[in-house]
């Protein structure tokens, strides 16, 4: 794994650290280049967008994930375009729930994990953008799984079989939480997060699951925002791609 950090003496805030990893990213990977940029949800990927600067923005196209990071993006004025073109993205920015110490990710608490994983495979460099708090030795939070709603009872004694225990995700009022794919979630909490690999296949092999929150694919780049105005970057040699 090679890390880089870069940091400085001042009391600068959380925010000011994204702002610093939102510049190096561009540095490194838009200036004066034509790209075509995949979106994550969430506000790692939000934070990045309201930074992302007019000649930037000229030269690139955009692909979103969900509602509410193409709303963000029209208001930066982004040229959005539509899922016809996710074959050729050059760059996915996104967030990340947890990373483990082989940079596997825990992603999906903003409800767009299936088309995030859409995304995020067919790029040519992934860019997982996250605070310190989220990097963990080992997974300690709930995987969100996208399930067909016809699957909705029959799936739980399957996930109970893996040691998990699903909820159905709702909002304050109760009401069932319905992605952009007019699907249901269930937020999965597992005993034993030793082996994600094996938990990823078994999952995938239960019918009505359509996708899971657990990305095994180390990201290419991944920043970690500090306080105080730093952050890390690390480049996974772990990396398949």
């Amino acid at each position: 794994m090679s890390v880089s950090t870069t940091s400085t003496q001042n009391n600068d805030t959380l925010d000011d650290s994204f702002e610093k990893i939102a510049k190096d990213i561009i540095s490194n990977h838009f200036s004066d280049k034509q790209l075509i940029i995949g979106l994550g949800s969430g506000r790692a990927a939000t934070r990045i967008v309201k930074l992302i600067p007019d000649e930037v923005a000229r030269n690139c196209e955009f692909i979103c994930t969900s509602l509410q990071i193409k709303i963000e993006a029209e208001r930066q004025n982004l040229k959005i375009i539509d899922e016809s073109q996710i074959p050729r993205i050059d760059v996915v920015i996104d967030g990340a729930d947890q990373i483990n110490e082989q940079f596997c990710l825990i992603k999906g608490g903003g409800g767009a994990l299936l088309r995030e994983k859409i995304i995020y495979f067919s790029a040519k460099k992934t860019i997982i953008v996250a605070d310190f708090t989220k990097f963990v030795s080992t997974f300690s939070r709930s995987v969100p799984i996208e399930i067909l709603p016809f699957s909705r009872t029959s799936i739980v004694p399957f996930i109970e079989k893996l040691e998990g225990t699903p909820v159905l995700r709702t909002l304050d009022k109760g009401y069932p939480y319905v992605t952009e794919n007019g699907n249901l979630i269930l937020d999965v909490m597992f005993n034993d997060y030793t082996n994600v690999s094996w938990l990823e296949t078994e999952l995938k092999k239960l019918p009505g699951i359509l996708e899971t929150g657990l990305f095994i694919q180390a990201p290419d780049i991944c920043y970690s925002a500090l306080n105080d105005n730093q952050f890390k970057k690390y480049e996974p040699t772990s990396n398949s791609k």
